[in-house]
């Protein structure tokens, strides 16, 4: 992991009507890190990555993502920037109609002069990448099971060989198996991708096994970023009860053990 700070996020208001979500939010992610973001229920964790992804503009603030002002590019700067980074959201979000390849396909499709022989062929190899079967490839997203469709949205994520990958709840609603080999793909594809992860979650295991740094989101903003380590050290209460609770102690006893000994 380096100390280049690839995503910038810089005093960010995000304002629903009278509802304030953030307010003088700062953020900074690193270069081949793998961050979890994590927050009670209505702490705008999702939100968060839409407005670093551009979808969503915040009242204040600004985001910069690879050197690139996310919130003033023009509209090219912006299209060769999206390029360089990939969305996972929940449950895979693929296209039903489309089979497993050509949702795979539909990112390089924006690439000029790419043969549709070369972009099948490169839609199997993301697939072979997130430990999906060749047959995969043909299916519908309604003939895969819950673990595979996040696997399938991944591939589609990593599509154009991105920088910078953004996963909201990965794990959610998947058994703990399918959840640990989920955590485990994360992992190998980061290192041996380079890749920066940006990983919305609320799976203890998954920040236990997966992630370098946690940023924890309340009181409208980042109130603590660290790593598992320095949460643990928090005497916030919602943070304190959060890594300290029952699920957490299930989830890591011995890191649960030797911060109880600090």
């Amino acid at each position: 992991m380096s100390e280049d700070a690839v995503i910038k996020v810089r005093d960010v208001r995000n304002q629903f009507g009278s509802h304030v979500v953030h307010e003088n939010l700062d953020l900074d992610v690193y270069r081949g890190e793998i961050l979890g973001v994590v927050g009670g229920s209505g702490t705008g964790k999702s939100v968060l990555l839409r407005t670093i992804t551009g979808l969503q503009r915040p009242r204040e603030g600004s985001v910069e993502v690879l050197g690139t002002d996310v919130l003033n590019a023009d509209e090219d700067t912006r299209q060769a920037l999206e390029k360089r980074w990939g969305v996972m959201f929940q449950d895979g979000a693929l296209f039903s109609s489309l089979t497993v390849r050509e949702n795979v396909e539909v990112p390089m499709r924006a690439v000029e002069g790419l043969d549709p022989d070369i972009r099948a062929q490169l839609a199997d190899l993301k697939i072979s990448m997130v430990g999906l079967e060749y047959s995969a490839g043909d299916k519908y997203p309604s003939e895969l099971s819950g673990g595979m469709r996040k696997r399938a949205g991944l591939a589609r994520a990593l599509a154009l060989d991105p920088d910078i990958v953004f996963l909201d709840e990965p794990t959610a609603g998947l058994d703990p198996i399918g959840a640990s080999a989920f955590d485990e793909l994360i992992q190998e594809l980061s290192h041996s991708l380079g890749l920066t992860v940006f990983l919305v979650t609320h799976d203890l295991d998954t920040l236990h096994a997966t992630c370098d740094r946690i940023a924890v989101l309340a009181e409208r903003k980042v109130l603590v970023a660290g790593t598992m380590k320095d949460m643990l050290a928090v005497e916030h209460p919602w943070v304190h009860e959060y890594f300290h609770g029952p699920r957490a102690r299930a989830a890591a006893p011995e890191l649960q053990q030797n911060g109880a000994e600090r």
